[in-house]
């Protein structure tokens, strides 16, 4: 981690002790003069350049965490946090893409498949009929080697039959169904869920721990192409849209 240096930390002279000692942190962060990363000076080393209380520093820097702006470990230190990915709340995401955007590398596994008439509880999960028959598959995607979105997906193998012959190992399921197959209505849906104990442990977090989860839905001309259910961290990730009077702009 990269070592910052106390004197940049300079305070404005305006409001509060605490307030001037947050903003001055936040504002090397935001300018990004101190990058994700970067290891923030301790309690007592603040204290003694900036002539405050423990209390005080304690204050800002509480502050700060709160607002995402560091994290705060105690074996490792303070540390400024990476900021949370942002993605189009409505777009029919590329996830290859959407890693990359972020300036990281991105590699994906298939984790299961199966083929054939759901299961009883699949069927109830997405909403299936049982004798339809659907191509599953459960996909971890990851960035930089750390896990990003847990995918799991059904594809309607009367609509998209190719995808039968398909194996996924070169293209991500979500980016061949993109150039393999069309769509003409979408429903999309966005949750606040725990994680789960399996779920948890391959996306590298706490059981119980909160994540973001998308659920869509996509037909061509009344037939379902796909459903599927993406697991996100919610600590690294959030969501944007941005709308008009007449929709998304």
């Amino acid at each position: 981690m990269t070592q910052t240096r106390l004197d940049a930390v300079r305070l404005d002279g305006a409001g509060p002790i605490y307030d001037q000692i947050r903003r001055a942190v936040r504002d090397l962060i935001l300018a990004g003069t101190w990058p994700p990363g970067t290891s923030v000076p301790p309690e007592h080393a603040l204290m003694e350049q900036l002539g405050a209380s423990r209390m005080t520093v304690h204050r800002a820097l509480v502050q700060l965490a709160r607002e995402g702006l560091i994290t705060r470990r105690r074996r490792s230190g303070t540390i400024v946090a990476s900021p949370p990915a942002s993605h189009a709340m409505l777009d029919i995401l590329s996830i290859p893409e959407e890693v990359e955007r972020l300036g990281q590398r991105y590699d994906y596994e298939v984790l299961s498949r199966e083929d054939g008439r759901p299961s009883a509880e699949l069927a109830l999960r997405f909403g299936l009929k049982r004798g339809e028959k659907v191509a599953h598959l459960v996909t971890l995607h990851r960035a930089d080697g750390k896990a990003h979105v847990l995918e799991e997906r059904v594809i309607h193998l009367a609509t998209v039959p190719a995808a039968a012959a398909e194996d996924f190992s070169k293209t991500p399921p979500g980016d061949w169904l993109l150039g393999n197959s069309l769509w003409s209505q979408a429903e999309h849906a966005i949750s606040a869920v725990p994680a789960e104990p399996d779920d948890a442990q391959l996306l590298d977090i706490g059981a119980g721990e909160p994540c973001l989860l998308i659920e869509r839905r996509t037909w061509n001309q009344g037939s379902p192409v796909t459903a599927v259910r993406l697991l996100y961290p919610g600590s690294r990730h959030r969501f944007v849209g941005r709308f008009g009077p007449y929709g998304q702009v």
